[in-house]
């Protein structure tokens, strides 16, 4: 749902008849600069996020969670994107495909189910920014790595080109039925799942210099 304060409300409900793993989440693709004008290179990210799931060379996560710190990953105030996109010696922005394709583990506040800051993105030439909000523990980030220009643009006359869009997934943790340490995925028959996330839209002033 849409509302007229520019915020887009996502909401997932659920119940099963019997146990069954759950994790719902969106795919969406973001580039605020707009359709066809380049990658998501110059857009600042923050992440409200101390830990980082690593990957293998399958993209699965291994089972432990890591410290930002000192890393790439380390989004906890605005940065852009570009930094990090040129620093793919780090081991683990190579084995995704020279990008980010993680899932970070929220700060989360202390009420359970309760919405929680999880992102923002600002990009500076439009002013435009997206900050996210949700009551899942986890959240992807992914800078399209992958997309290599087999895919038309809406208007045909571009491409989607590697990093020309992200995402950003609120979700509970990937693979998480194979790793009892992380948060449970499991929902008990008759019981009822619910998530809600807020993709929020608004923009800055910008400076004419």
């Amino acid at each position: 749902m849409l509302n007229d304060k520019n915020e887009l409300h996502i909401k997932y409900e659920g119940r099963s008849d019997r146990d069954t793993p759950i994790n719902l989440s969106n795919h969406s693709y973001f580039n605020l600069k707009g359709e066809g004008r380049g990658t998501i290179a110059d857009h600042f990210i923050q992440v409200f996020a101390s830990k980082y799931l690593p990957v293998d060379n399958g993209l699965i996560p291994t089972g432990v969670e890591q410290p930002v710190d000192g890393t790439p990953l380390d989004l906890r105030r605005l940065k852009r994107i570009a930094n990090s996109l040129g620093q793919c010696t780090h081991e683990q922005l190579v084995v995704v495909g020279k990008g980010y394709d993680h899932n970070f583990v929220l700060d989360k506040t202390p009420s359970e189910g309760k919405l929680h800051m999880a992102a923002r993105v600002e990009e500076r030439q439009t002013g435009r920014v997206l900050e996210v909000e949700t009551t899942e523990p986890g959240l992807q980030l992914y800078t399209g790595n992958f997309l290599d220009g087999s895919i038309r643009a809406k208007d045909k006359n571009s491409s989607y080109d590697r990093h020309a869009g992200l995402c950003l997934e609120t979700q509970h943790f990937p693979d998480s039925v194979n790793h009892p340490n992380f948060p449970a995925t499991i929902l008990a028959q008759g019981e009822a799942y619910t998530s809600e996330t807020i993709l929020r839209f608004s923009v800055k002033k910008v400076s004419a210099g």
